[in-house]
Formats: structure tokens, sequence, C-alpha cells
């Protein structure tokens, strides 16, 4: 990394090597931390997985995400820590440890994107690099207290980096303050496919009730006001019919079947060591059938129908983005693989129908932060976030 202390433990140890970009541009003065699985010119991409990286060459061209915010005038300072593969939600990679999150000591920073978070939230840089297939860039954001976007599926090009599922996966960034995430979304995003004005939120009943408890429930519900200054309620709606277990299902199933399509060959190849909950999922992953994918992909129409049919032109659906604050670290066994059921429930709607998802810091919890989230229709991504940048000045 090219800062002089890294606190936190979010950047992954490679030797400097500067990385040009414009000296001009919307993001000039800006710093930028990218995410371990986007290719960096000078730099090999590692994934999480000290394997991966040891086999990776130095690479000599730049991911298309990253080269935008570089040609803007954004200074790259490193290469921060992800889970490998990107195949965890929590953060705690067995190989490098685990980023601090300095908004909720003791706890998780999140994952995958986990030092990527952990440098914004600690303040040392500006803007980072994630990205985002079940989770891991609006999760993070949610256990930091910091803006973070899931965009439309599509929207930014994800090619220069390495994949978990290709159709989930997509590019995010994070930000402290939403003047400053504002300031990217041009770079990344550009012009929104339509015009219609977002001008009303529903509430999404049973991902409310995911929550882990009352005191959740009221976090989340103390941000409704600032919500309803900005859009007309138009009230609540069960957003699963056939219930959110049987989303995450499907998201798990395809995701899984992907995820070894991508990197089975390699790993029986390679026999790598995984930590605790990847080695398990890419176990998982090999027996998942083509049958079962196929079945799981006509079940994700569904549902994005359903999601579609919901939000129309102008509606957005406002949900808690994930059960609770930051689990502790070092969580394991029946207790985290029910919070990760939760997770994934809650957070696996807007991946199945590609839509864009922001978190929002409105809320805390035992003094930790707990994220509310904007689901929009597809391609407003821009609208979104404008009208995070509205909520946030109410």
């Amino acid at each position: 990394m090219l800062l002089a202390f890294d606190p936190v433990d979010a950047f992954v140890d490679y030797p400097s090597v500067p990385v040009p970009a414009s000296p001009e541009g919307p993001l000039r003065g800006l710093t930028l931390a990218v995410k371990d699985l986007y290719d960096v010119a000078g730099y090999p991409t590692g994934a999480g997985h000290p394997l991966v990286r040891a086999q990776s060459a130095v690479k000599t061209t730049t991911a298309p995400a990253v080269r935008k915010l570089l040609d803007a005038g954004a200074a790259f300072v490193g290469k921060t820590h992800t889970d490998e593969f990107a195949y965890s939600m929590n953060g705690e990679n067995f190989h490098y440890g685990t980023p601090i999150n300095v908004r909720a000591p003791g706890r998780i920073p999140g994952g995958s994107s986990s030092g990527s978070a952990a440098a914004v939230s600690a303040g040392l840089v500006d803007i980072a690099l994630g990205s985002d297939t079940g989770g891991s860039v609006r999760a993070p954001a949610s256990y930091n207290g910091l803006f973070g976007l899931r965009p439309t599926f599509g929207r930014i090009d994800i090619s220069g980096t390495f994949p978990l599922a290709h159709s989930f996966d997509t590019v995010g960034w994070f930000a402290r303050d939403i003047d400053t995430f504002g300031r990217v979304a041009p770079v990344l995003l550009g012009e929104d496919a339509g015009e219609t004005p977002l001008t009303r939120f529903i509430v999404g009943d049973d991902i409310h009730a995911l929550l882990l408890g009352d005191l959740e429930e009221a976090a989340i519900r103390s941000a409704t006001p600032r919500i309803a200054a900005q859009l007309e309620p138009a009230g609540a709606v069960i957003v699963a019919p056939e219930g959110l277990a049987a989303w995450r299902m499907i998201f798990r199933t395809m995701q899984a079947y992907e995820a070894w399509q991508a990197h089975g060959d390699w790993i029986h190849a390679n026999e790598p060591v995984f930590g605790p909950g990847v080695r398990e999922r890419f176990e998982w992953a090999s027996h998942v059938t083509a049958e079962e994918y196929a079945s799981a992909g006509q079940r994700r129409a569904q549902v994005r129908e359903r999601l579609l049919g919901l939000l129309g032109d102008d509606t957005v659906l406002a949900i808690p983005t994930t059960p609770g604050i930051a689990p502790l670290r070092g969580l394991g066994g029946e207790e985290l693989d029910s919070y990760r059921n939760r997770a994934l429930s809650m957070l696996c709607s807007a991946g199945l129908a590609g839509l864009p998802q922001i978190n929002l810091p409105l809320a805390e919890h035992e003094g930790c932060p707990l994220g509310v989230s904007l689901v929009a229709p597809p391609g407003r991504d821009r609208a979104l976030v404008d009208l995070a940048r509205r909520i946030m000045a109410a």
C-alpha cells in the first residue's frame, strides 16, 4: 500500500507501486482503495487467498471500473482485504485475519468487501471499491456506518475482476458521507435509463420480521420520518409470498453452481486450504446439479416479476439492510449460521431481481451502526443516490 500506516489491517501487504491517475477530474482530491478482486496494473490479484496470490502474475492492465475512477482523478493508495474468493459475508479471513471495524469495536467488519469498508470507516481513504454478489457491499456498509450501493446488475463493467457468480456479481463502492458518495455516482453509473421521479415508498414487513428483536425494529423504524419527508408512504407489503427462505435457496443454489463452474477445476487441481465456512460452501457447491440450477433460474424469473410489479416506475422498497448490528468477532456454529441465513434472506431480493439497493447509515443500536436500505426499479441508480442525498439532508 502507499499509505504510511494501516491501523485497522485493511490493506494487503503488496509492495508499493504508484498507479497513475488523471491530475484533473470530478474525483480530484479523493483517495481510493480497491478490493483485491480487481486487476490493477503493477499488482497481483489475490482474491483473499495466498495460493491465488502466489499464482497471480503482476497485472499489466487495470479493470475498467478502477480505470474510470483513476481517470476521474481519484488517487489510488492500495488494495484491500477480501474474504476468500469473496464467498463470505463476515470479513474474517482465515489466512489474513480480520480488518478492524472502528464503528463497532469487537465486531466484524462484514464481507466480503471487508478491507474496503474498514479503510473508509477508519478515515484512511475517502472512497473504496468493493463488489456485491450476495451482500458484500451492503452488509459491510450497514456494519460500518457507510453509504454503499449494489447497482443495477450489469450497470457497471465488472470485467478484469476475479469472479464468484457471474449472474450476480456487481461493482459497488463506499463513502462516509453522501456528498463524496455522490461524486462517484456519475463517474461509474453514467445516466439513468428513465426519468420518472421516485415518489413513493413501501415497507417490506416480511423482511422487517427477520430483524433480531424489537429494539432493532425500533431503531430501523426511527428512520421512517426522514424517508417519509421525501416520499409518499404507500403502505406495507409481503415481499416474498412464498417466503424469503425459499428466495434465499434460489439465490444460494444459483450462486453455488456458478461459483463451482468458475473455480471447481482450479480447486480440484490445486486442493487449496479454505477457512471455515468457505470450505463448506465450496463443498456444497460441488454437488449442485445443472438441473437444480435451471429450476432455480425459472423461479428467479418469478422473483424478478414480483419485485418489478411491486415497484413499478416510481416506488422504492424501504427495508433494514441486515438483521442487526455487526456480529461479534469469532462467532461460530449454529448462532453464526442462523444469523447468516437471516442476512441472506434479507439481502437476496435485489440480487435475484438485478435491482439497485443503497445502504443509508440512518440507525444505531447499542452504539453501533445499523443500516436502512432503499431498493429502486432497475436502471434508477442515480435517482436512488439523489434520493439518498435528500433524505440525509432532511
